[in-house]
C-alpha cells in the first residue's frame, strides 16, 4: 500500500501534517538531533586543527587553513541569527580569524550552545517565516527560516567542514571519521 506524502502549508503550521493516526512532531524534534550530531563531527575536526598551519593554504587562490577553520567554527551562529531575526545584511565588518585552536573551539562552542538554545524555543511558525539575506540594502535571497537552516546553515557547514578535513589530510593530520571510517580512524 502507498503512503500518501505529508504536506505542509502555511495554515497549518503549528506541527508537521502526517498520515491521520501518527503523531505531529514539531519541526524543531526533527531538526535537532541533526544539529546535535553534525556539530559534534565538526568539533572532532576543529579538534585536530594544528596552531602552527593557520597560515597553510594549498593554492594561492584558496583560504588559509586558519580562516577556513574560523568560518566552520563560526557558521554555527548563523542557526541562532537565522531563528532570531528577520535578516542579516553582510555589508558589515568581517569576522576576526581565530588565532589559535583554543579560541576557534571557544567560538564554536559559544555559537553551537546559542544556536541550540535557539532552536529549541523556536515553534514550527517562527521556522516557516520568511528570513532574508541582505548586502548594503539589496535582498539576495527569502526563505522560510527552516529552509535557510537546511542551506544556508547545515549544507553550507557540512561543505566547508569536508573542505577542512581535506587541508588536514594535506597536511598529515589523521582525519576523524564522520558518516563512517575514514583512513585514520574507525568507529566499527
Amino acid at each position: 500500500m502507498r503512503r500518501r506524502t505529508p504536506s505542509v502549508s502555511r495554515a497549518s503550521i503549528s506541527a508537521v501534517s502526517l498520515p491521520e493516526g501518527e503523531p505531529t512532531v514539531a519541526m524543531v524534534d526533527a531538526l535537532l538531533p541533526e544539529f546535535d550530531h553534525e556539530m559534534g563531527t565538526t568539533r572532532k575536526l576543529l579538534e585536530r586543527v594544528p596552531d602552527d598551519r593557520f597560515e597553510w593554504r594549498p593554492h594561492p587562490k584558496s583560504m588559509t587553513l586558519g580562516h577556513l577553520a574560523t568560518h566552520v567554527a563560526t557558521i554555527p551562529m548563523w542557526g541562532s541569527v537565522t531563528i532570531t531575526q528577520p535578516d542579516i545584511d553582510l555589508s558589515g565588518d568581517p569576522t576576526p580569524l581565530a588565532k589559535d585552536r583554543a579560541e576557534l573551539l571557544s567560538r564554536f562552542d559559544r555559537h553551537v550552545a546559542q544556536t541550540r538554545a535557539a532552536l529549541l524555543g523556536a515553534s514550527d511558525a517562527e521556522l516557516m517565516a520568511p528570513w532574508s539575506l541582505k548586502s548594503k540594502g539589496q535582498t539576495i535571497f527569502t526563505q522560510p527560516k527552516a529552509g535557510v537552516w537546511r542551506g544556508f546553515v547545515m549544507s553550507h557547514l557540512i561543505h566547508h567542514r569536508a573542505q577542512l578535513s581535506v587541508y588536514l589530510r594535506m597536511n598529515d593530520v589523521p582525519v576523524p571519521s564522520m558518516y563512517g571510517p575514514s583512513a585514520d580512524e574507525s568507529p566499527f
